[in-house]
């Protein structure tokens, strides 16, 4: 029986462990903070969790337009309150289910846990504490953690990370976000839902600098009128406490003040005192595990999985690099990683998702193909539900209307993405897509009217 031993108990590790487990393995998760990892205890699950009760808010404040009044007279909202530390409670309890969840699954399909720290003495024996775990296969998915700058240290109190979130009772009167990217908008999103004042500050031209300019441009539209502000090329320089406050400086000198702030500019690895370098795992000069597409490293019988990796930090991707680890390590036939059929969302409201090809990358002439964008206001069931903001994007190739990718920016993207997901993945065509029957009416809708107007004959 070939012994696994996998070193985080995070997506990419619990994922793996199944996996490993369901082909006969004998399998062993070291896992230092609970199982599900940081995934499940302090950044996704908490964070969508928070985000549900902020898209409820902002359905309950924008609802006069159905109208309903919310409040004792009509446009009254002050009746409209958020307990903080009820909803924190709530983030941190269905986490902690979640985590409990997952790891009476392991234990169901006879994995063994050991929580601790471990580490790599050879390629094939790992450390816990005093305790050595001889190992055939080894998967390191010890995930990473916030960045934090030199010049704005988190103090779990004003100046904060996301995972310090969570401690807070009262909500954030005037909230700081520095950094614009996903984290970073997503909280900006949900704490102004909530009811904070937010200042969003971006080193960028624009917010979601890596998403779709088309969708990153409606989602700042959305947060500007909702009453952000948004701050375009800044960068902080640092961030100060100033009594009951904050101070951020920006690089040209501008000062913002606040009562919190938020830093999200991006992810360290947890790969120190791992024992990695010493038993011959490469790793790149941000100190990530280097992985080929299988998820081998540069040490023969060693794998990585996860945001330690620095390949496209997500769950579903840990999730699959963790579970093609085990495949190709167990014997089993295997297909490579392939990023361009991963979806991605930004769960802000409206939400962002998208897959495969970009505009940009139709732009540059790097792929030769169609674009078509549909606004999700001219949908009926768009109209019916008080939806203005949001499009179908859809992209084919231009000879043979193989659907390449597609963006889409409304409520619930992250569910609607999935049909341009499988069409991608399965190299569908537009003409595919555009003889599925869709449920009438149905935001879905829109993605078989789009691919309806890519049709070969069709004008674009």
């Amino acid at each position: 029986m070939t012994k696994v031993v996998i070193i985080g108990g995070g997506p990419g590790g619990y994922e793996a462990a199944l996996v490993a487990a369901q082909l006969g393995a004998d399998v062993t998760v070291v896992d230092r903070d609970g199982i599900g990892g940081a995934c499940v205890l302090t950044d996704c699950v908490p964070s969508k969790t928070l985000i549900a009760t902020s898209v409820r808010m902002t359905y309950v404040s924008e609802a006069a337009s159905l109208g309903i009044n919310v409040g004792n007279e009509p446009g009254d909202k002050d009746i409209i309150d958020i307990d903080l530390k009820t909803v924190n409670a709530r983030v941190k309890r269905l986490a902690q289910a979640q985590s409990a969840d997952t790891a009476a699954r392991l234990v169901k399909e006879g994995i063994e846990i050991i929580q601790g720290e471990g580490r790599l003495v050879d390629p094939h024996i790992v450390a816990v504490g005093d305790q050595r775990i001889r190992a055939d296969v080894v998967l390191v998915a010890t995930g990473a953690h916030p960045r934090e700058l030199p010049t704005a240290k988190p103090d779990g109190e004003r100046i904060l990370t996301w995972r310090q979130l969570y401690d807070l009772d009262e909500l954030p009167e005037k909230l700081i976000v520095v950094g614009s990217g996903v984290t970073g908008a997503e909280f900006a999103n949900a704490y102004l839902a909530l009811g904070s004042q937010v200042t969003l500050v971006s080193s960028r031209d624009r917010v979601l600098p890596t998403q779709d300019r088309d969708a990153a441009e409606a989602l700042e539209g959305v947060f500007q009128r909702r009453g952000m502000t948004v701050l375009g090329n800044a960068r902080a320089e640092s961030v100060t406490r100033e009594g009951d406050g904050v101070v951020v400086k920006l690089a040209d000198g501008r000062t913002i003040e606040g009562t919190h702030c938020l830093m999200t500019v991006g992810m360290i690895p947890n790969t120190d005192n791992l024992g990695l370098e010493e038993a011959g795992v490469r790793l790149d000069k941000g100190g990530f595990v280097q992985v080929d597409r299988v998820s081998r490293t540069s040490t023969p019988g060693v794998y990585a999985a996860g945001d330690c990796t620095g390949v496209n930090m997500l769950a579903s991707v840990a999730g699959m690099q963790g579970r093609i680890a085990m495949w190709h390590a167990l014997g089993e036939a295997v297909a490579p990683l392939k990023l361009s059929t991963v979806a991605s969302t930004v769960f802000t409201h409206p939400e962002l998702a998208a897959v495969g090809v970009s505009e940009a990358d139709v732009e540059s002439g790097r792929v030769d193909a169609r674009v078509v964008n549909l606004p999700l206001d001219t949908n009926p069931r768009a109209k019916m539900h008080g939806t203005r903001d949001g499009f179908v994007k859809l992209i084919c190739r231009r000879q043979t209307g193989i659907v390449l990718g597609g963006v889409i920016v409304g409520p619930r993207a992250s569910e609607l993405i999935l049909a341009v997901s499988v069409a991608v993945q399965q190299r569908l065509t537009v003409d595919d897509l555009a003889h599925t029957f869709a449920v009438y009416p149905s935001l879905s809708g829109s993605v078989t009217e789009a691919a309806r107007s890519l049709m070969q004959g069709s004008p674009e």
